[in-house]
């Protein structure tokens, strides 16, 4: 498996989509180096978004924690995240009723710019449970695993409501080595108990990537998707998911997929990233 400098690949394209977490930071904050990278993009003039599955904040949210961190070009117009599509799936389809979600308060960021009323999980009586007129599945905290997690499921059994699950990743890194379950694997497990299709945004669906090259062109990006280039660190969404889009893609292995495990994924998967590289980070 060739590993390839991250630095000449990403000349050659004019506009880049970056995952969020395992690509450009993990829970102890930015991928050292990381800053190196935008800097040199901004100094070619290679425009960038952050497309990401975290829906726990909204984009002027997700925006600032990267400023804060003194990346300080990424501003809210640079993010697309998959809560930005469920909330648009919400506007047009729930109209009235309180909608009840896993996560955080601010996770719900989503929902109540929409006028809608919610609710957490955590806050839920279920003997209340027929005022409820949607789920929805923001983020992995917020809310008691054990408890709220049954709760969650009673609920489903006990009405029939449209289930929305914002994130799709079954995991995320938080270290080198290690993993947390992310909401969508707990989306997963409960959809399998409860025997209900879920409704899912996110990569890897079509849908998350038409979103996000509309959106990079809207705010004046490439529209020659030969020169649009997908950087992730998890082969079933960011690499299948750019790769069915018709982009080049990146698997970086500071994620996700650990560089001694990475040749025997692709080999196995059948998913073949066009580069693969040991980080973003161009030094």
């Amino acid at each position: 498996m060739d590993i390839t400098p991250f630095k000449s690949i990403a000349g050659n394209y004019k506009t880049i989509f970056f995952d969020a977490f395992g690509v450009l930071k993990n829970h102890r904050g930015l991928i050292p180096g990381i800053e190196n990278t935008f800097r040199f993009l901004e100094e070619n003039g290679i425009d960038y978004f952050i497309i990401t599955n975290d829906a726990s904040r909204g984009p002027r949210e997700l925006a600032q924690d990267y400023q804060e961190r003194g990346l300080k070009s990424i501003t809210k117009n640079k993010i697309v995240s998959s809560g930005m599509l469920a909330r648009e799936y919400l506007q047009y389809k729930v109209k009235s009723g309180t909608v009840a979600y896993l996560g955080t308060a601010r996770s719900a960021h989503y929902i109540e710019t929409l006028g809608l009323q919610t609710i957490s999980i955590a806050d839920l009586n279920l003997e209340n449970a027929e005022d409820i007129s949607a789920l929805v599945f923001l983020d992995d905290e917020g809310f008691d695993w054990a408890n709220d997690i049954n709760k969650t499921i009673n609920l489903l059994r006990a009405v029939n409501i449209p289930t929305i699950v914002c994130n799709t990743d079954k995991s995320y890194p938080v270290s080198r080595s290690e993993v947390a379950i992310a909401i969508g694997g707990l989306a997963n497990m409960v959809e399998d108990i409860v025997g209900k299709r879920f409704i899912r945004f996110g990569k890897p669906d079509a849908q998350m990537f038409i979103f996000a090259y509309e959106h990079s062109i809207a705010e004046g990006g490439i529209a020659d998707k030969d020169k649009i280039l997908m950087v992730g660190d998890t082969l079933s969404t960011d690499i299948i998911g750019g790769n069915k889009f018709g982009l080049d893609t990146v698997l970086v292995l500071t994620g996700n997929t650990l560089a001694k495990h990475a040749e025997m994924r692709i080999n196995s998967r059948g998913i073949i990233p066009t580069y693969v590289c040991e980080s973003a980070v161009i030094e």
